[in-house]
């Protein structure tokens, strides 16, 4: 009869695998799903992977939109191929949290009942075709600047899936670019609903990094265990940095008037963004919030017989591989 482990056991096995832990983050080294890893730094990754993959699934919404209404079949075909990349990524990220233990139907359910948060980014209307200029050069732009440090994220199924997303997200951002450039060398009217685009989506893609570095309650802590390798001031000013330049290209005005280079740091000076108006699209107060969810939710609903479907013919197929293989043991 095997012996029950006791709780000396228990804690020697937990001190060695702290110890392994710790040697493993000290030398930058990944953590891997078998690996042991403190309670604290499953639950932060399953937060964190689950809301970005959430936030993948929403953002399909804004941009899916606009595909019936896109001026050209070359720019209808291109929506779409973006769109069916949103919905790739929010499945990799999904995937990847499993390997920590959380089924993705119970990450999904979180979704739809309210309870999981995603990018307050996604809770903006998009009002003309020139908003999905601004969300691949902005929006994306964002996404890249945050995205791609967590290539080297600590935990190796989240790193590994950043690579491939990060390869796409740049591809969006150009093609944003690309969409407000030719807007901006086209009529006075096609100007300015650029700009116009430009000013709404401007400041909340500034916010995506998050609240600053004093009212971020996660950030350090996921710097400690490299899963992050910026801060969410530092990670808004890399991107800041990025834009000005960009803007002159395009002949695009930042609505930012305290937008100024800044000799002594080496670095552009910004305003203050409306962090009230970030924490009431968080708590669920913003423009379309219910909106997002409902139509997920909607969908979520609707394709519960895909789903059984799917799993029906599974097991069908299951059932005749291993009557196959009984059948050929006889034999």
């Amino acid at each position: 009869m095997a012996m029950q482990p006791t709780d000396d056991d228990v804690g020697a096995a937990t001190e060695q695998g702290q110890a392994r832990f710790d040697e493993l983050i000290a030398a930058d080294s990944r953590i891997e799903p078998r690996d042991w890893m403190p309670d604290g730094y499953r639950k932060t990754l399953v937060r964190q992977i689950s809301q970005h993959a959430h936030s993948e699934i929403i953002g399909m919404q804004p941009e899916a939109n606009w595909i019936s209404r896109a001026p050209s079949l070359k720019r209808k075909a291109i929506l779409m191929a973006k769109v069916q990349d949103e919905a790739g990524h929010g499945l990799y990220l999904y995937s990847a949290a499993q390997t920590l233990g959380t089924p993705r139907d119970e990450m999904f359910q979180a979704l739809v009942d309210g309870k999981a948060r995603y990018s307050s980014i996604f809770n903006y209307p998009s009002l003309t075709w020139a908003d999905m200029g601004a969300i691949g050069w902005l929006v994306d732009g964002a996404a890249i600047c945050n995205q791609v440090p967590l290539c080297r994220a600590s935990y190796g199924p989240y790193g590994r899936a950043m690579v491939r997303i990060c390869k796409e997200e740049s591809f969006h951002q150009r093609q944003g670019f690309e969409i407000l450039l030719e807007l901006m060398r086209g009529t006075e009217a096609q100007q300015a609903m650029a700009q116009d685009a430009v000013n709404r989506w401007y400041a909340p893609s500034l916010m995506m990094f998050g609240p600053p570095d004093a009212e971020s309650s996660n950030s350090q802590q996921s710097m400690l265990w490299n899963i992050k390798r910026f801060s969410n001031d530092e990670l808004r000013q890399r991107f800041v940095d990025m834009l000005v330049p960009q803007a002159e290209a395009l002949g695009v005005r930042l609505p930012d008037d305290a937008l100024r280079w800044n000799d002594e740091r080496g670095h552009y000076d910004y305003g203050d963004l409306d962090w009230h108006e970030f924490q009431e699209v968080l708590a669920g107060r913003g423009p379309c919030n219910v909106q997002r969810l409902a139509h997920r939710r909607d969908a979520f609903e609707g394709g519960e017989w895909v789903r059984e479907a799917a799993s029906a013919y599974a097991r069908k197929q299951a059932a005749a591989a291993s009557a196959s293989a009984s059948a050929t043991v006889a034999a």
